[in-house]
């Protein structure tokens, strides 16, 4: 097994570079969940960042956990200082304290939590990096023999994480063949978090009629990613599209291609418009309970009040490490939902920085429309990724949130 993971990081080492280098290049893979065959794909054993889609395993490792009584759904587990400086989307959970693992389980199927994910992780293996290791070796064990996993949140990583097409689809169908009685949490809509209604993103199962899960996946490195699993009219697909160029884009090929492979009239996508704010909170469900849509449609119409979900989605902000180039290293120094809210900020990681980086240039960038706007402060002018995580380091200190990334374009 050794060998083997060692060999997967080569291959991972070797390939992710050239997969970068070529932008978002959309690849994809549809399954016959009944047989467990790849019928199409374009691209299928092409590598690519899994960002989120990582939290699949993480979840498969939380339910195997379950089953065997190593975990309960009312256990506590800790938030570690690591797992709470993650970048959104997260739960917020203060370090130090607790959340269930059913809290944890919610927050990373419905809102992607970074911390929840990476919580989960450190609890079972001690460490991200061993948990990564442990999601490897299961991942190999799964038939994905092209998959190198890193961190149980799927974020960018100085490792390199990749997946293919065909490998997630292994993993969609793994989920529901091995885990019955977990998957329709794949379902939920929203959840209630200590007071907080939070909604989900996976904007293709709310208007695709007989689409029942699985997972959205986003950080700069991988583009829009999107695992799908239909039941509908006796047709059982799972679809993966992987490097899409927005959630718009991502979705409306994820429903050419359920559409085209299903051939039949019950899977296909709802052409009415839906706005999920106006609808009831999804509750756990059998696979087989969606109904039949109204209309044909290849597309979905409409974007809805999330829209694209632009880096809300699960985005880390961070560009390939091997792209950057000398002295085009940023400082993302925390999110704000007003503007004043992020220049107060901004004066604030700027006193921080003043004796360290006085050439540091702050700024204010506004991200996502309506209820997904937010506004990010950022420091420009590090010369390497070593100076700007020096600045990071800093900047924890003083409790303030902060994340290197490489400055685009």
């Amino acid at each position: 097994m050794a060998r083997r993971l060692a060999l997967g990081l080569l291959l991972a080492a070797s390939l992710t570079a050239t997969a970068s280098a070529a932008g978002h290049q959309v690849s994809w893979a549809v399954m016959d969940a009944r047989t467990g065959r790849i019928i199409a794909d374009e691209g299928g054993s092409t590598l690519h960042p899994p960002a989120s889609l990582a939290k699949m395993m993480t979840l498969y490792l939380t339910f195997e956990a379950l089953r065997s009584g190593r975990l309960h759904w009312d256990d506590r587990i800790t938030m570690s200082s690591n797992a709470a400086s993650k970048v959104r989307m997260k739960l917020n959970v203060k370090a130090g304290t607790t959340l269930t693992v059913r809290e944890a389980v919610n927050g990373m199927i419905i809102i992607s939590a970074n911390d929840a994910a990476t919580a989960m992780g450190e609890h079972l293996a001690g460490s991200e990096a061993a948990f990564g290791r442990m999601m490897t070796e299961k991942a190999h064990r799964l038939g994905m023999k092209n998959t190198i996993f890193v961190t149980p949140s799927g974020l960018t990583a100085k490792a390199r994480q990749v997946t293919t097409p065909e490998d997630m689809a292994r993993l969609g169908l793994a989920l529901k063949r091995d885990f019955p009685a977990q998957y329709p949490l794949f379902a939920q809509r929203a959840f209630t978090f200590r007071g907080r209604q939070l909604h989900g993103h996976n904007n293709l199962m709310y208007r695709y009629g007989g689409v029942d899960g699985i997972k959205t996946g986003y950080t700069d490195a991988s583009g829009y990613n999107l695992v799908s699993s239909l039941n509908a009219d006796g047709h059982h697909l799972i679809g993966v599209v992987l490097g899409g160029a927005t959630a718009r884009s991502r979705d409306d090929k994820m429903a050419a291609l359920l559409t085209k492979y299903s051939k039949a009239s019950g899977a296909v996508a709802r052409a009415e418009e839906e706005d999920e704010d106006d609808q009831p909170d999804a509750k756990p469900m059998t696979v087989a309970s969606t109904s039949a849509p109204k209309a044909h449609s290849a597309k979905i119409r409409g974007k809805g009040k999330r829209g694209d979900a632009v880096e809300l989605e699960q985005g880390d902000g961070g560009e390939p490490l091997e792209k950057v180039e000398a002295g085009r290293w940023k400082v993302q120094a925390g999110t704000s939902a007003t503007r004043d809210g992020a220049n107060a900020l901004k004066d604030k990681v700027a006193t921080v920085l003043k004796s360290s980086n006085p050439k540091a240039r702050g700024e204010v960038v506004r991200s996502g429309k309506g209820k997904q706007q937010i506004f990010k402060v950022r420091f420009a002018g590090f010369a390497s990724s070593a100076d700007a995580n020096k600045a990071c380091s800093a900047l924890k200190k003083k409790k303030l949130d902060c994340l290197a990334i490489a400055a685009q374009g």
